[in-house]
């Protein structure tokens, strides 16, 4: 499960995290600038909107398996064709569509995988999850240092294009989520499911099967949930968290290729300085691995937050070319040491399976939504007060992170998703018990 779904996640990350290079490099044969691929960040990020909104009702309605399946075809597609796109309008254009399905895998990735772990594991498997999908960043921006020089930017979408197809075919056999089957009344699918798994783990010892409950009418759980008791907080923390990775993973990461060419630099030295500032990203994703069942998810948001605030702040003041490597390098760490713990691990665990990935991808979807604009917020900052101004924005960013989850925040460490979503489930059973009534 882990390897099928963060195989299709790091394709996913690959697609999102090539266009730091392919930008640089439209720039420099005089393709693009600044405030086109402004235009293609935004692209990107309203087609990842509509995919992550699309996605939570499939999911929940439909299923994961259906909802996983449908998005990477989606990605894989579009990037096929981007690879032969004629100019930058209708490589933006490839763009948003690639984006619906970019969007979508993220929320259904992640959700997934929280749904078939054990409370003991669950948070380190979720950010394992991670290092697969960040890993993207570091083979995207390494691979554009070798590969955009010499055979060109389309190359790159063929890569991600033709990884994605691969992972489709392989994914055709993934079971459903027990738990998803179980919320929707099909607990004999459930059952055959669960037993599957414990047949190979425990063999012949597995005990026998016990009666099968009568199915039941699903409950039609409204989106209106989320807004409510004990969820209306969750759902804040759920749509914070995603604003302010987002806004420091696509305003500042995405963005460095673009920062160092515009202060001088060739394509392949600004390539190689992010490359090398990008390995941070599988070193922090492993970190938040390791960290997720000890540290825990809460109080890790919250300590990063504020030791990535600190090294943002002091990024700007770096002149000499190793300083600036090293603290772009932390910085990068810091942040998906952030990301694990909390969009893969910390924000599927806050909702019930019946309305999980509704939940996970309203928090997606508002995050998208609020980035559409941060592109050209970014360009004008840098235009007005250059890397200090934008470094600003992301420590003011990461300070709201770390006081939001800090008071309205709660520590799922080693609880079932049933006992994380008990303060919430009045609203589940009240949509429960109207529907039957």
């Amino acid at each position: 499960m882990l390897f099928l779904v963060g195989a299709g996640m790091f394709f996913d990350g690959f697609d999102i995290y090539l266009a730091a290079g392919v930008l640089g490099a439209l720039v420099r044969e005089g393709l693009s600038d600044v405030d086109r691929n402004a235009w293609f960040i935004s692209a990107t990020f309203a087609g990842m909107t509509v995919g992550a909104w699309l996605a939570g009702i499939l999911g929940d309605r439909y299923g994961r398996r259906f909802t996983y399946q449908f998005n990477l075809a989606i990605f894989g597609i579009a990037s096929m064709a981007a690879a032969f796109a004629p100019d930058i309008l209708w490589l933006t254009g490839f763009r948003f569509v690639m984006g619906l399905g970019l969007g979508a895998e993220i929320v259904v990735g992640y959700g997934t995988l929280s749904e078939f772990m054990p409370p003991a594991i669950r948070g380190r498997f979720a950010a394992l999850l991670a290092v697969f999908t960040n890993s993207a960043l570091f083979a995207a921006t390494f691979g554009g240092f070798l590969i955009i020089p010499y055979l060109g930017w389309r190359w790159m979408f063929a890569i991600a294009g033709i990884g994605a197809g691969i992972v489709w075919l392989l994914r055709k056999n993934m079971p459903e989520s027990p738990r998803w089957l179980e919320s929707k009344g099909r607990h004999a699918e459930a059952e055959a499911i669960t037993r599957r798994i414990e047949e190979q783990v425990y063999g012949s010892q597995v005990a026998p099967v016990p009666a099968v409950h009568t199915p039941i009418a699903a409950p039609n759980v409204p989106l209106s949930a989320l807004f409510q008791g004990q969820l209306l907080s969750r759902t804040v923390t759920g749509i914070v968290i995603n604003i302010v990775n987002n806004l420091i993973t696509h305003g500042f990461i995405t963005w460095m290729p673009t920062f160092f060419l515009a202060q001088g630099m060739t394509v392949t030295k600004s390539l190689g300085f992010t490359a090398v500032m990008t390995l941070g990203a599988p070193l922090g994703a492993f970190i938040g691995c390791l960290l997720a069942e000890s540290l825990g998810r809460k109080r890790g948001i919250v300590l990063f937050s504020f030791v990535a605030l600190a090294i943002g702040l002091a990024y700007p003041q770096a002149d000499h070319p190793a300083l600036v490597m090293g603290l772009g390098f932390c910085l990068v760490a810091c942040v998906f040491i952030l990301g694990a713990l909390s969009i893969a691990a910390y924000v599927p665990e806050l909702f019930p399976t019946e309305i999980r990935l509704r939940g996970v991808g309203l928090c997606s979807t508002a995050g998208r939504l609020a980035n559409i604009g941060i592109p050209f917020l970014i360009a004008f900052l840098y235009m007005q007060g250059g890397i200090t101004a934008v470094l600003g924005l992301i420590s003011a960013g990461l300070f709201v992170q770390g006081v939001v989850v800090f008071v309205l925040g709660v520590e799922t460490k080693g609880m079932a998703l049933e006992a994380v979503s008990t303060e919430s489930s009045d609203i589940i059973i009240h949509s429960r018990v109207r529907q039957s009534a």
